[in-house]
């Protein structure tokens, strides 16, 4: 195989021949280039860190070793690189003339050539359009389509947002005869992401404060990525308020804020819990300052359970009347003597702030007789209205 490229440096030479003598053992390099080309073929796009020899146009030449060298489009480097950088270059093919490998830069994009565009080369595409399917693009001055399923690692709702820009793309299906050319950014954005969760597994910790990006939303919460690893934000994290439906706080591709709150990393996936009502400031906190443990208030029953009575004081701050705390007499049920809707004078027993608990009492404010008469059991009251003008033995009343 002859390769060719401007000659380096000696020493830069001498440098590299012991490192790929101590990295390569008994394999040679013809063995390994095969098997990379190989690689390729079948779709796997293989990696290789190469040095900067030169720089010349709009090419940046590379060498993996004094007999394996190849060429990068400049504009896949964020600034001219120097002589004697190291970088890692995925191998897109080799060139039959000079037998010189073609390379792309690990996020590079190349500026799209209709007659040297191959299947698998990461190109730039503009979108011009949309369709029920995806997205109508070109492609130096080709159309070319994108299917929804490959915009996004996530369901996009809305695709006319894309309208106008360029996008990095990969080519993964070609006919020039039929001028036919489809995209996708999903394996490329899965490419990202996974080297993105790599990083971020490794400094991720409880406590921390990340942007998110909301990828799902469901009726127990909604799933955000971190930044390669997607997290839940359960429902009661989302506000301190309660929250019954997740879709009214958060959409689909809302950039929101979010704090770490647990992290199974045995969990397979790793699974990551989130909270959005942590960055905010408990509104609870403000409106207990009006309370005092020992204070008589009138609230409003909210609802009731089977073991007590929930009564707000005020918006946003709720207490508990336990149902030993409802009368000094035995209470088989909840209802018969509060129900919801009611107006109660009720006795502060205690306040925590840290759990956001207030303990009630009905029966220590000294109105659980006008309570319980003003709950009475319907049922009950309709009997005693039949039968008060007549004389019943034993009574009712």
């Amino acid at each position: 195989m002859n390769l060719q490229t401007p000659e380096p440096d000696d020493g830069l030479d001498q440098q590299l021949q012991a490192e790929i003598d101590a990295a390569l053992g008994e394999t040679s390099l013809e063995d390994l280039v095969d098997q990379e080309l190989a690689d390729g073929r079948s779709g796997k796009r293989p990696e290789r860190e190469g040095t900067v020899v030169s720089v010349r146009g709009k090419e940046v030449f590379i060498e993996f070793g004094p007999k394996l060298q190849g060429s990068c489009p400049l504009d896949h480097f964020d600034e001219t690189p120097s002589p004697g950088m190291r970088d890692t270059f995925m191998i897109e093919r080799e060139d039959p003339d000079d037998g010189m490998l073609i390379c792309s830069r690990r996020g590079g994009v190349q500026k799209a050539r209709w007659d040297t565009i191959e299947i698998g080369h990461a190109i730039e595409a503009r979108c011009t359009g949309i369709n029920k399917g995806g997205l109508e693009m070109e492609v130096s001055g080709h159309p070319a389509f994108m299917p929804a399923g490959h915009i996004e690692l996530h369901h996009v709702p809305e695709l006319d947002i894309y309208v106008g820009q360029k996008l990095p793309c990969e080519v993964i299906e070609l006919d020039r005869q039929r001028n036919r050319m489809v995209l996708s950014r999903r394996a490329m954005l899965q490419e990202q992401r996974e080297e993105a969760r790599n990083d971020l597994l490794g400094t991720l910790e409880v406590g921390q404060v990340l942007d998110a990006l909301i990828t799902r939303v469901q009726p127990f919460g909604a799933f955000a990525d971190i930044g390669g690893i997607d997290g839940l934000i359960h429902v009661s994290e989302m506000s301190w308020e309660r929250v019954q439906d997740p879709g009214h706080l958060v959409k689909v591709g809302d950039a929101v804020r979010v704090q770490v709150l647990s992290i199974e990393r045995d969990a397979e996936p790793i699974r990551v819990g989130l909270g959005m009502k942590q960055l905010t400031s408990d509104p609870m906190h403000s409106a207990l300052e009006g309370f005092s443990e020992g204070d008589v208030v009138e609230g409003t029953v909210t609802k009731t359970t089977e073991f007590g009575a929930f009564v707000e004081l005020s918006k946003g701050v709720e207490g508990l009347v336990h149902i030993s705390e409802l009368s000094n007499d035995h209470v088989k049920r909840v209802e018969s003597v509060a129900q919801a809707g009611q107006t109660v004078s009720v006795r502060i027993l205690s306040v925590d702030t840290a759990t956001r608990r207030i303990a009630l009492s009905i029966k220590q404010a000294g109105n659980e007789g006008s309570v319980a008469e003003r709950a009475e059991d319907p049922a009950m009251a309709k009997l005693k209205a039949k039968f008060s003008a007549k004389s019943l033995k034993g009574g009712l009343g």
